[in-house]
């Protein structure tokens, strides 16, 4: 499965082997103003190629041949990390514990209030929206750290370990205005006001 770009309108799959809750779903999820597609098997989602970058999935545990948290294993092996929300018409706290450590952000026992479930779909949603601005902002960082040169990446990590001005010039055997120089360059570049928006970057360059 592939990706499309985020859009503005919120994506939400339903994969539910029972037509009627797919139909009251899909009509529940586009009153909320959120497009939906319904799916009568794991083996029909699995078949789509591409998903929506902004998007969540509501998923019935119990389904012949594949059921939810079957499906759940094999969309983490595909790497994909669509957030997931189990409903089901039966109460099992065991098969809860394991969707919710697999990742799921709710599980959800039929028949359920339809505030519960848009409430959940929001979660969802949001930290989709969250991770994709995160992932965004990291490359962006990556990016600017990229058009520095040898000399201001060295004086960067120096400044972030708490090195002051002439310390570093001491340890590169260059003046002091020369450092000046080039820490205000690689400040500018990296679009940095601070030491301490310094240091955060490069702890997110690491990562």
């Amino acid at each position: 499965m592939t990706t499309n770009p985020v859009s503005s309108i919120p994506v939400v799959y339903v994969v539910d082997d029972d037509v009627s809750v797919r139909e009251s779903l899909s009509s529940l999820i586009r009153s909320a103003g959120m497009a939906v597609e319904v799916f009568a098997s794991p083996f029909e989602f699995l078949a789509k190629d591409t998903l929506s970058d902004l998007s969540c999935l509501v998923l019935d545990v119990r389904m012949p041949r594949l059921d939810g948290l079957a499906l759940q294993e094999k969309i983490a092996g595909l790497g994909r990390e669509i957030p997931i929300i189990f409903v089901t018409g039966h109460g099992d706290v065991p098969l809860a514990v394991r969707a919710m450590k697999a990742g799921a952000i709710d599980f959800l026992n039929k028949p359920f209030d339809d505030t519960d479930l848009l409430d959940a779909i929001s979660v969802a949603l949001s930290r989709v929206s969250k991770l994709t601005t995160e992932r965004s902002e990291s490359e962006t960082l990556r990016q600017r750290f990229e058009t520095l040169t040898p000399r201001e990446r060295q004086i960067m990590f120096a400044v972030a370990q708490g090195k002051q001005n002439k310390a570093i010039a001491y340890d590169l055997c260059v003046t002091e205005s020369t450092v000046k120089v080039h820490r205000h360059n690689l400040m500018s570049k990296m679009n940095l006001r601070s030491v301490a928006e310094l240091t955060l970057a490069i702890e997110r360059l690491k990562k």
